[in-house]
């Protein structure tokens, strides 16, 4: 009995008490690792506002009485161009799943390898310094995965480690650079190098006339970004703090966004509700979130928010109690490139990076299937 109470008072101390809002603190694991650089890379074929309401005219005639009406979402979208990995002729007609795939598995690994040729001369270093690597995704999938293949194109070292993440929709990119806040944390001397690709557009299906796949089509883009992050052992330039990271997932909200897969490929899954659920749960996730560590979202300068759609921004604006011009980096990234899902927050914070003004609070946040939300903490010095 006595050595039993020794061993749980010693395993006490090895696994301490732990709250249960799933926040992580700086003061509470001592963490620190920094955003040295950000990486971009989109596909060749671009697509104007105009060029991509004609393509969808073509492909829904006939399939809604006022679809004059319904196409009015392309003028409200905020998004004056987006790039696609094929071009707009190649949504006109059906493609097997196999094709999309092939496609995918192409494009997926040209676009990651300039991303990451971008980070990599941004930080003035190579991969082969890089300890870990994770790679983001949810329009497509690969055995093996799109990781190994960038291996095999760029000089990781063999002992690099990989982890492959997919199903976290436009969530991913901020949930990788959670993950590589908490691996460098926890190894100060190491790198992590988060990439996301997203290739919307092979999603698309031809036969699919419901009107979520319409909105889709006026929203998503294909894209690709990648993101080094670093611990506070490194010797690297270093950009940003990551001071502490939030997971959060609501109950019975699978239906709100995701896919359902069928025998033509992935059929976007896209709910009227997400307004209204950013109106309901963000302020309070954020506050939640930013009390943790004393401070309010009053505090905050910088917001690096993924932009899903006009109606997503004003949904943050309105439950953030913010100004128009607050969300300027997303509402610019979404006017140029779309919504390219997970990859797209990470465009969104290069261009908080390169702003050169002072700052010293930043808010990274995105939401995706579950319903759920990730939340990171930014500090400028």
């Amino acid at each position: 009995m006595f050595n039993n109470v020794k061993l749980f008072l010693r395993l006490q101390n090895i696994f301490p008490k732990r709250t249960h809002n799933n926040v992580n603190t700086s003061s509470e694991v001592n963490a620190v690792a920094y955003v040295v650089s950000v990486g971009t890379a989109v596909p060749s074929y671009r697509l104007s506002k105009e060029e991509a309401r004609a393509t969808v005219r073509r492909l829904f005639g006939g399939a809604y009485e006022h679809l004059d009406r319904l196409l009015s979402i392309f003028d409200n979208s905020g998004i004056d161009e987006r790039y696609s990995c094929v071009p707009a002729e190649w949504f006109e007609t059906k493609h097997s799943v196999e094709e999309k795939h092939r496609l995918y598995v192409q494009n997926a690994i040209d676009l990651a390898e300039r991303a990451i040729r971008e980070c990599m001369e941004s930080a003035g270093t190579d991969v082969s310094r890089i300890d870990h690597l994770i790679f983001v995704s949810t329009t497509g999938t690969v055995t093996p995965s799109i990781d190994a293949y960038l291996y095999n194109r760029l000089p990781f070292r063999r002992d690099v480690k990989r982890t492959p993440v997919w199903g976290l929709g436009c969530a991913g990119g901020a949930a990788g650079l959670a993950r590589a806040y908490e691996y460098v944390s926890a190894f100060p001397d190491h790198m992590c190098l988060v990439v996301s690709v997203e290739l919307c557009g092979l999603t698309f299906i031809a036969d699919d006339r419901s009107k979520s796949n319409l909105v889709a089509t006026s929203l998503f883009a294909d894209g690709a970004a990648a993101a080094l992050v670093a611990g506070s052992a490194c010797r690297s330039s270093r950009g940003p703090r990551i001071a502490a990271a939030k997971s959060t997932i609501w109950p019975d909200t699978l239906d709100v966004m995701g896919w359902d897969v069928t025998n033509d490929g992935l059929k976007v899954v896209f709910s009227r509700d997400i307004p209204t659920l950013i109106h309901q749960e963000m302020y309070g996730n954020v506050s939640e979130f930013l009390q943790q560590h004393g401070i309010s979202v009053e505090t905050i300068d910088r917001y690096v928010l993924h932009p899903g759609g006009m109606k997503v921004l004003r949904a943050y604006e309105e439950a953030l109690g913010l100004a128009d011009d607050r969300l300027g980096y997303s509402r610019s990234v979404l006017r140029r490139y779309g919504n390219m899902s997970s990859a797209t927050v990470f465009f969104v914070l290069k261009e908080a990076m390169a702003d050169r003004s002072e700052a010293s609070r930043g808010l990274v946040g995105a939401l995706g299937p579950g319903f759920s939300s990730e939340l990171l903490l930014l500090e400028w010095s």
